[in-house]
């Protein structure tokens, strides 16, 4: 019989659009932002405004083509999002530099932030950026997620005729795309808690206190009361790191009816990869973040990573996603799953959804209940 609840944030709580501005933005500021490649420098600002913000989502993610696709490869970390993107577009300004100048950057076995303006003022004053080539460059891989980082490397392989493992999830590269994005989602005023030092651009608002609610606040309090007073515990497993993820929460006014040890976020997720690297990678579709969901944030990590799956008790468990990704991780864990058609591509999800065979599928989140009715019953 079911006894919990794990809620997805993003796509069922609350909209990601300004998540996906913050992963646009983030692309945006690496390329263009004298700290970086510089390419067009006076064209760069920590505070746009909301119109240029419009098109910049629009330019670096092909009018939505680029973000349709990394979600339906399963990718849900915005971190992710800007380390791919970007990295696709260095590639491709890599092509246009003097050979001495990519050799001596395709050498080094990280890029940091001297490397990029290093790289950004060999540069020629007209480059090139297709951003439009993107999907037709990874529709050539098969893979998910993971798969579609280390394609950089074959991407890069096939341009330059030599194997290169420049392009690492774990390396100061990512980390950059990473702490950029957290720049530009939390802003001055948050974003050292999150990253524990200053920003490197300061000057950026963040979007924390613009966040938009994909139903009304007071139902979805309704819909948390309502499942917890049928004695099932609520939890979250979530892609966000936990300030993101904590702030958002309280202001709907739904942590009092969510179990503080089943709040599991991508900070949890970060600190287990970084205890047992050989696990990595653990963000969605890896189950990891639901797992310990279920089992509470005070079971072991390494009793977590080791649990068989699929889980012997998922009967018990309901996880409710709007991704491909979170689709993935249930049916691995073998738990049931809520698919809400509120994520990116709303109801064109569908289609998806059902030809990877998921359990359920609703138009929004406060449909939820009379599935839970049903499983409580069986």
């Amino acid at each position: 019989m079911l006894k919990t609840v794990l809620f997805d944030i993003d796509g069922v709580l609350l909209s990601e659009e300004r998540c996906f501005d913050a992963s646009a933005l983030a692309v945006w500021e690496l390329l263009h932002s004298p700290r970086y490649l510089g390419i067009h420098p006076e064209t760069f600002t920590p505070n746009p405004e909301e119109a240029l913000i419009r098109h910049i989502r629009q330019e670096v993610f092909d009018h939505e083509h680029v973000l349709t696709f990394m979600k339906s490869r399963g990718m849900n970390s915005n971190w992710d999002m800007v380390f791919l993107t970007f990295s696709y577009h260095l590639i491709q300004l890599l092509d246009q530099v003097p050979t001495e100048i990519r050799s001596l950057i395709l050498d080094q076995k990280d890029v940091d932030r001297e490397t990029l303006k290093m790289f950004g003022a060999a540069l020629p004053k007209e480059v090139n950026i297709s951003y439009s080539s993107f999907v037709m460059a990874f529709a050539k891989s098969k893979g998910t997620k993971q798969d579609l980082l280390l394609y950089l490397n074959v991407i890069a392989k096939e341009k330059w005729g030599a194997t290169f493992d420049l392009f690492s999830r774990s390396g100061p590269l990512w980390k950059i795309a990473q702490e950029t994005y957290q720049e530009w989602y939390l802003g001055d005023a948050f974003i050292e808690t999150s990253i524990e030092k200053k920003a490197y651009q300061p000057g950026k608002t963040g979007f924390l206190q613009e966040e938009i609610p994909l139903a009304e606040p007071a139902a979805l309090q309704a819909l948390f009361q309502s499942i917890k007073a049928k004695g099932l515990t609520i939890g979250i497993g979530t892609g966000r790191p936990y300030i993101e993820s904590y702030e958002p929460l309280k202001a709907l006014g739904l942590l009092d009816y969510i179990d503080s040890e089943r709040l599991v976020t991508s900070t949890d997720v970060l600190r287990a990869e970084k205890a047992y690297p050989k696990y990595a990678p653990l963000g969605k579709p890896n189950p990891y973040c639901y797992i310990h969901g279920y089992f509470g944030r005070n079971i072991n990590v390494k009793e977590i990573l080791e649990k068989p799956l699929p889980l012997a008790e998922a009967n018990q468990l309901l996880i409710i996603g709007d991704s491909l990704a979170d689709c993935l991780a249930a049916q691995e864990m073998g738990s049931h799953f809520i698919a809400v058609l509120t994520g990116l591509t709303g109801e064109d999800a569908r289609a998806e959804f059902e030809a990877h065979q998921a359990e359920f599928i609703l138009s929004s989140v406060l449909d939820v209940e009379s599935v839970i009715n049903k499983l409580l019953v069986n």
